[in-house]
């Protein structure tokens, strides 16, 4: 078992504190507005935690264009022509959720920059963005995850079609449920939730007509559950404590309950919905997930836990949000950390091997 570390203040070394810190959001995903959101919070986080002495940096804010060009100080650039003007000793803070922020694309610019960054690499980003070969990663590591199975056409002959449809049915025995998912997508953008067999066809199809495969899951029920992960692997590695996610109005944590204040999902933390040994597991879950898809920096994993205690690792998010609804900040608020810790922890950590 990866030991789970004890929470200690973060610090920022001297020289460090003294690297100019560019907090980039923005992009052309769904979660682009999330992301905005997230890049303001950090922004203004680091600002205080400079003014207060906890580190002497200086930051700065940049937007990804939904084009790629970046936006520094109002002046639109195109990415090489501002990564060239950048100080070799920046850290760029990625505030980026979804696409071309977190699928590794950026990472690998920025490695080929030079320049350290917030966060997992390119190859961890890339698995972890493409859920199915994060499920098999996960899988191979022991943990359980919700029967599945990835769709990438439909056949036009109505007895294949038959056979696809109910080898998607034979997915959830109980019939209770399925998920059909993008599988490259994030936040849940574009997830259906499936009562009826009747509607997966339909739902698949709606996935692959908006350019993406379809990943479909059977539905488990049990209390939804996430686990930040903090540190590198052998370093100072640690898990957070669980926060218990319970829906409201959708009934599952959609993107309306994720960030919609009026009706919103309750997030708690300390966790209520589970034993003190399921929360044990959950945390010990995550950082084996953390570990095997090869994060580093820091990391949320999303599970269900059933009444059996049985957990079930959901997908791994290498840059989860930092806004004032997100889950990782409640969870390191458990945990004793501020915002502005929270953020100087993982600029920290940027860029540890």
């Amino acid at each position: 078992m990866i030991p789970v570390g004890a929470h200690q203040e973060p610090t920022v070394s001297e020289a460090e504190g003294e690297r100019p810190v560019i907090v980039l959001s923005g992009g052309s995903s769904s979660e682009r507005e999330v992301s905005l959101r997230s890049g303001a919070a950090v922004a203004a986080a680091l600002r205080s935690a400079a003014r207060s002495g906890v580190w002497r940096g200086r930051v700065s804010e940049a937007v990804l264009d939904v084009g790629g060009d970046w936006i520094l100080d109002g002046v639109k650039l195109p990415e090489l022509v501002a990564l060239q003007g950048l100080d070799p000793e920046t850290v760029v803070f990625l505030a980026l959720h979804g696409g071309r922020g977190e699928d590794g694309r950026i990472q690998a610019v920025l490695e080929c920059a030079n320049l350290r960054y917030t966060g997992s690499g390119p190859a961890a980003s890339s698995l972890c963005m493409d859920k199915r070969a994060a499920r098999g990663v996960l899988k191979d590591e022991g943990l359980a995850v919700p029967a599945g199975k990835l769709v990438d056409h439909l056949p036009a002959e109505v007895d294949l079609l038959a056979v696809l449809r109910q080898s998607l049915m034979d997915l959830s025995p109980s019939g209770s449920a399925w998920f059909v998912k993008p599988n490259r997508g994030g936040s849940s953008a574009g997830v259906r939730r499936v009562v009826d067999a009747d509607e997966l066809i339909p739902a698949v199809a709606a996935v692959l007509a908006e350019g993406d495969r379809a990943l479909v899951e059977a539905a488990v029920v049990g209390v939804e559950l996430s686990v930040g992960v903090l540190g590198v692997a052998g370093v100072d590695l640690r898990a957070l404590p669980p926060v218990e996610i319970r829906p409201r109005a959708g009934g599952w944590f959609d993107p309306k309950e994720k960030y919609d204040e009026a009706c919103g999902a309750e997030e708690i933390c300390p966790t209520e919905g589970v034993s003190a040994s399921v929360d044990e597991r959950l945390r010990e879950c995550a950082l084996r997930a953390h570990v095997a898809t090869g994060c580093r920096g820091y990391s949320r994993t999303d599970f269900i836990a059933r009444a059996d205690g049985e957990v079930f690792a959901l997908e791994v998010n290498t840059l989860p949000g930092l806004t004032a609804r997100s889950l990782l900040p409640l969870a390191a608020q458990c945990a004793g950390m501020d915002f502005e810790s929270l953020c100087v922890e993982i600029l920290r950590l940027a860029g540890s091997a």
